[in-house]
């Protein structure tokens, strides 16, 4: 085991500077010099086996460079995961192409470098570190029945297997090479993830896995034909809610990371690998809006095995199979992106109540239903059982969408949310032809309809505010102009918007999510602009008719993604850096459903 850490490395890569591959079952970051600092394998809450991204080289990294490039440019392949580096040196070039290749039921990285011009010196080192970087394993030199040479790093179950061309030495606890490339020479290699005990697997061929992995993205792309504004970055947004759901279960997690900090230096790092009903159920909503239809039947599929069971033992999120268990623990042998600390794995916020989750969920199987995608017996009978469940406790205080770790309270957003999802349960009955309550169900939607409106809305301010009895905003409260709360030009809408600007808007179109100073969420420090919500902005803009604003906001947002078109939890203004997991589905769909309403008032408009 390594020793604790306690000394951050003094400049860390800027968190805009990762790119994301991935298979459908998990993803690695890799920065702009080619260095994978982050890898969890097999899955997507798997150990990390590369955990530089939180810690120092020594906790493990996978470098592939040219040391002395002075110019660096990376792009994905059309609207794939192949990553394209060009590398440009006083002697030559190199172009490096990586990715995780889709399709084999295999967990492999494989990355291919290629002088293009003149010689170039490259650089490369295999640093393996499993357990989140604290356990060194046995590495071996062998060679498979096919003649091959590779390394294999082995600890507990877990084997990491590295084949190519040519192969790193050992040098003190590392493997290392250095070699020069001239025009038209390259090397290719593969690293393999591997069962301890199973059978050395066939080499791949890189550049079949390679071709094979950009085209199925692009199949996968061109499966919607949007044609509308900030296409590109729309497309890619799609391409990320994509690789962020696994393949085989059909769970979509919020990030691939863990612990990439809102505040620098603060200990607001949590862990998100798991699979939130809320972010899950607005994903669904923008594939679906964009005509990803399977995508909306896996996830359905995957919320019925994850929720079965008693409604009353609903949880917040899930494990990507659906696992229930998510203890949180801290690892203090990792010393934090930029000291960061501490450094979390697991969620405590799993034992939340949070009433708002519900109705997320109902309004993207509402979504999924009016798309022609009907109930099946067991979706809608859970739908029920889960309404009745809300019905008794909606009255109650919670933790919000924001799982604050201070008291419970009465948050706007929550009844909002609830309301919506008795508001759905009832359109399903008149709309849809289903069987329900359906007068029990619209008693209890008025219900919470004058409960909001007589203890949320604040007349001295002539805004709504974040919770029964508070002064303050909360960004959250535009979900109002999506769930259809209030009509789009109720003015008690459009003055809350304003106040939500004027007291969380920090830059232009960058929204806070709510007051730190304010708010008890029990953590304590400050955070950054929250994307997701600054795209809200953008969206309830477009909702209430003005298309103009909107666009002034998806000029700001659209112009923060990074040279790959990728968007993290938090963007900092002041310092020109983003802050918080990445890539994060939140911001990404929130992206994607605020450009669809900007499109749609445009629309309306013409």
């Amino acid at each position: 085991m390594t020793e604790p850490t306690t000394t951050p490395r003094p400049d860390p890569v800027p968190i805009a500077d990762y790119a994301v591959l991935g298979d459908g079952r998990t993803a690695a970051l890799v920065s702009l010099r080619g260095s994978v600092d982050w890898l969890c394998l097999p899955g997507f809450d798997s150990a990390a086996c590369f955990s530089a991204l939180l810690g120092t080289p020594e906790h493990g990294r996978w470098l592939l460079t040219v040391p002395d490039a002075e110019q660096v440019t990376r792009e994905y392949l059309g609207d794939s995961f192949v990553l394209e580096t060009t590398y440009r040196s006083p002697t030559g070039a190199a172009l490096v192409r990586e990715a995780m290749p889709l399709g084999d039921g295999r967990a492999d990285l494989v990355r291919r470098i290629e002088c293009t011009e003149g010689e170039v010196t490259v650089c490369h080192e295999w640093t393996v570190r499993l357990g989140y970087g604290d356990i060194e394993p046995w590495v071996t030199h062998l060679t498979d029945d096919d003649g091959n040479e590779a390394l294999r790093a082995i600890a507990g179950p877990d084997a990491l297997l590295l084949r190519g061309d040519r192969l790193p030495h050992p040098s003190d606890h590392h493997h290392e090479d250095e070699f020069t490339l001239r025009a038209g020479e390259s090397v290719e290699l593969a690293l393999t993830w591997i069962p301890s005990w199973s059978a050395i697997p066939e080499r791949l061929t890189v550049p079949d896995r390679l071709d094979a992995t950009r085209i199925a993205w692009g199949l996968w792309a061109r499966s919607s034909d949007y044609e509308g504004s900030y296409r590109e970055a729309v497309v890619r947004s799609l391409l990320v809610l994509r690789l962020l759901t696994d393949n085989e279960t059909g769970g979509i997690v919020a990030a691939p990371t863990t612990s990439l900090p809102e505040e620098f230096g603060g200990s607001r790092n949590w862990d998100y690998r798991y699979c939130w009903l809320r972010d899950a159920a607005m994903t669904l909503e923008a594939l679906l809006e964009h005509g990803y239809r399977d995508e909306a039947t896996e996830w359905r599929d995957w919320l019925l095995r994850a929720v079965a069971g008693d409604p009353a033992d609903l949880q917040i999120m899930y494990r990507v199979d659906g696992g229930r268990d998510l203890p949180e623990r801290e690892l203090p042998h990792l010393p934090g992106y930029a000291g960061s600390r501490p450094v979390r794995i697991g969620n405590a916020a799993v034992g939340q109540v949070q009433n708002d989750v519900l109705g997320e969920v109902m309004c993207a199987l509402a979504a999924a239903r009016d798309a022609g995608l009907p109930d099946s017996t067991d979706s809608w009978s859970l739908q029920r059982h889960l309404v009745t469940d809300l019905i008794g406790h909606w009255r109650e205080p919670d933790r919000g969408i924001w799982e604050v770790r201070g008291d419970p309270q009465h948050f706007t957003h929550s009844k909002v949310m609830a309301w919506a999802a008795l508001d759905r349960a009832v359109r399903a009955v008149e709309d849809h032809g289903l069987d329900g309550p359906v007068d029990e169900w619209r008693r209890e939607r008025d219900a919470v309809h004058a409960d909001v409106l007589a203890h949320a809305w604040d007349d001295e301010r002539g805004t709504f505010v974040q919770a029964y009895g508070a002064t303050h905003v909360d960004a959250a409260l535009l979900a109002m102009a999506f769930v259809g709360f209030l009509p789009p030009d109720d003015p008690r809408l459009r003055s809350t918007i304003a106040a939500i600007r004027a007291d969380l808007e920090i830059a232009p179109g960058l929204l806070r999510r709510y007051p730190t100073d304010q708010t008890d969420d029990g953590v304590g420090g400050d955070e950054h602009a929250f994307l997701a919500c600054s795209f809200w902005l953008a969206d309830a803009l477009a909702r209430t008719g003005d298309a103009d604003g909107a666009e002034k906001v998806l000029d700001v947002l659209v112009g923060l993604v990074n040279d790959v078109g990728l968007l993290a939890e938090q963007y900092d203004p002041a310092g020109g850096r983003m802050a918080g997991n990445m890539p994060q589905a939140l911001s990404h769909l929130a992206l994607v459903r605020a450009v669809h309403s900007h499109d749609l008032a445009r629309q309306e408009q013409a």
